[in-house]
């Protein structure tokens, strides 16, 4: 498979993160990333952006060097029903927002309880992506969570950084091939982000495509092939 969108990058608004938003889109007009998502943390995240960041990202032009940009926002769940730390208001500015689970802004539960969780976040109309699903600290029933994200039209993603063996998210691979043996089953469509953090991280995402092809995971169900569906996909989820 050919990927050609990286959905979940990180500038230094993150306070974590180490590249520039100019960097980060050279980085990726040179390997041949045609769309990023600029996904900087939201304030629940110690050092995430403050709200006016995320207000004023309509600044950014719609594409640069020849690399198409969607402006974009990774939130916080903060609690088990599945409430987030931005506000609508936040999450309209962008064009995507990725929902995901941290440890300091939601605490650990058993997996009916965490499922729960995600299962309301992906009713949420403004949510397109649930965040590195595949921590085993916050376990899920991934066939009932496949089967929601189908009906919402919520992507599931394949966190590269997640996989790699720097990551500290344990139990990752073995969650996410469950995860993906039940994508294929009720052909529901995945995304894969690099979570970059330094602008060499933008569109690498080998640990991802090795698992893919080691499962012989189906490509039509992998949007980062095709920027206009994935365009297309997100843009549905709003009109729900």
């Amino acid at each position: 498979m050919k990927f050609l969108t990286d959905t979940h990058i990180h500038t230094i608004a993150s306070g974590h993160a180490y590249s520039t938003f100019d960097e980060i889109l050279r980085y990726a007009s040179k390997n041949g990333t045609k769309l990023v998502a600029i996904t900087d943390h939201t304030s629940g995240l110690p050092g995430g952006a403050h709200d006016y960041h995320f207000m004023n990202l309509c600044v950014f032009p719609k594409e640069i060097y020849g690399v198409k940009i969607l402006t974009g926002a990774e939130v916080n769940i903060i609690d088990h029903e599945g409430n987030l730390d931005a506000s609508e208001e936040v999450m309209k500015a962008v064009d995507l927002v990725i929902a995901s689970l941290h440890p300091p802004c939601i605490p650990f539960g058993n997996k009916d309880k965490m499922t729960h969780c995600i299962e309301k976040v992906m009713e949420n109309p403004l949510v397109h992506i649930i965040g590195h699903p595949g921590d085993a600290r916050y376990p899920l029933n991934f066939e009932k969570i496949v089967q929601k994200a189908k009906t919402t039209g919520t992507l599931l993603e394949i966190n590269n950084a997640s996989l790699k063996p720097s990551s500290f998210r344990p139990g990752v691979r073995e969650n996410l091939i469950e995860m993906l043996h039940y994508c294929e089953r009720y052909e529901t469509e995945v995304v894969i982000g690099s979570d970059a953090h330094i602008f060499c991280d933008v569109g690498e995402l080998q640990e991802s495509s090795d698992l893919l092809e080691e499962m012989n995971f189906p490509s039509q169900l992998v949007l980062n092939t095709d920027p206009q569906r994935l365009l297309q996909f997100i843009s549905q989820k709003r009109l729900k």
